[in-house]
C-alpha cells in the first residue's frame, strides 16, 4: 500500500475559458471540482492507475468536509486529521485557445502544535502498513519549513521508501533527513541547487546534486520528460534522460508533475526497473494533460504512451 500525506489539502475548481483576458467578463466552457493537493492528487492518479493507496493529512473547516466527502466518493480511501481551521480553495482558469493557465491558490489554514502532534500520531499507525510513504505538497501556515525533514526522521525504516515532493526551503531543509526520492519540477531544483538549467546536461548536474544533498534517486522533470538520478546510495549511480514529444493538443497541465510522480511509484511497487519507470513516469504526466483536473489519467492512455518514451543514460555531470 502506498500513503500519501497532505498538509494542505484544497478544494481545486478548474475553468476553462477560451481566449482568456484578465479584466474582461468571461463564460467558463467547462469546469470542474476536485479534492486536490498534492499528495491527493497523487493518490487520484496512483488510483487511476490500479495501485493500492490511503490518502491522509490534515483538513479543516466546510472545505475539509468536502474534501474527504468527495474522495471518498471517487473511491480513495482515505483518513485525515480534522483541524479547526478552514481548508483551502484554489483556482486554476486554462485557456485552451492559448494552452496558457493562471492558478490562485490560498495560504491555506493555520495549523495549531496539538494538530500537527495527532497527525504524526496518525502517519505513525498507517505508516506501519504502507510499502512507501510520500510526503507532498505545501506546508500550511504556522508549521515550520522543516516539519517534513522532521517527518522523514520519525518515519524512517530501513524497508520503507519516503518521497519528499515539496517546493522551496521545505525541500532543502528535508534533503537532510535524507530521503528515498525527491521529485521537483525543473524550476524547483533550480531553486534548491542555486543554477539555471538550459538543457539536459543541467538537469543532470542538478540531479546530482539534489542526491549530493541526501536523496538516494531524484528525479526532476518538465514538459518533455524527466532527468533521473539514481543509485548513488547503493552503488555506482546511473543519470538518466527519460522524454516524450510535447503533444499540441494539451487540455491542461495542472497537476501532471503530480501524475509524472505517481507513475514512477506505480512502476517501483509493480517492481519494474527504473528504465521501465521512468517510462510509466512520464507517459502518466503526459496522459494527465490531455484531461481536465489534476492527477486525473487514463490508463489506457498511460500505456500506450509509454511505448513512445525513450530512455537514455547521460553522462555523470557533477
Amino acid at each position: 500500500m502506498i500513503l500519501t500525506v497532505t498538509l494542505n489539502a484544497a478544494l481545486d475548481r478548474t475553468l476553462s475559458v477560451p481566449n482568456f483576458q484578465a479584466g474582461r467578463r468571461h463564460r467558463a466552457s467547462d469546469a470542474l471540482t476536485l479534492p486536490g493537493g498534492k499528495g491527493v492528487n497523487v493518490a487520484r492518479a496512483l488510483r487511476n492507475l490500479g495501485q493500492p493507496v490511503i490518502a491522509t493529512g490534515l483538513a479543516g473547516g466546510r472545505t475539509g468536509t468536502s474534501i474527504i466527502e468527495q474522495l471518498t466518493a471517487e473511491g480513495i480511501l482515505n483518513d485525515f486529521v480534522r483541524i479547526a481551521d478552514e481548508s483551502r480553495t484554489s483556482t486554476a482558469v486554462v485557456d485552451p485557445t492559448s494552452l496558457q493557465q493562471t492558478e490562485i491558490n490560498e495560504y491555506g489554514p493555520s495549523v495549531g502544535d496539538s494538530e500537527l502532534e495527532l497527525l504524526m500520531q496518525k502517519l505513525a499507525y498507517l505508516s506501519k502498513g504502507a510499502d512507501i510513504v510520500v510526503l507532498a505538497g505545501s506546508l500550511p501556515r504556522d508549521v515550520p519549513a522543516d516539519f517534513y525533514a522532521v517527518l522523514v526522521q520519525e518515519l524512517a525504516r530501513p524497508d520503507l521508501p519516503i518521497v519528499v515532493d515539496v517546493p522551496g526551503p521545505p525541500l532543502r531543509a528535508a534533503l537532510g533527513s535524507e530521503p528515498w526520492l525527491v521529485s521537483p519540477n525543473a524550476r524547483e531544483a533550480e531553486e534548491v541547487v542555486g543554477n539555471e538549467f538550459s538543457d539536459d546536461e543541467d538537469k543532470a548536474v542538478g540531479a546530482e546534486a539534489l542526491c549530493a544533498m541526501g536523496a538516494r534517486v531524484a528525479l526532476v522533470h518538465d514538459e518533455g520528460g524527466c532527468v533521473a538520478r539514481v543509485g548513488d546510495h547503493d552503488g555506482p549511480g546511473r543519470t538518466l534522460s527519460a522524454r516524450i514529444d510535447v503533444r499540441s493538443d494539451v487540455v491542461s497541465t495542472v497537476g501532471s508533475g503530480d501524475a509524472f510522480l505517481a507513475g514512477f511509484l506505480a512502476g517501483t511497487y509493480d517492481g519494474d526497473g527504473v528504465d521501465e519507470a521512468l517510462r510509466r513516469a512520464v507517459a502518466s504526466g503526459a496522459a494527465s494533460t490531455q484531461l481536465l483536473g489534476a492527477g486525473v489519467v487514463d490508463r489506457s492512455d498511460v500505456d500506450a504512451l509509454a511505448r513512445q518514451v525513450s530512455v537514455e543514460e547521460l553522462a555523470a555531470g557533477a
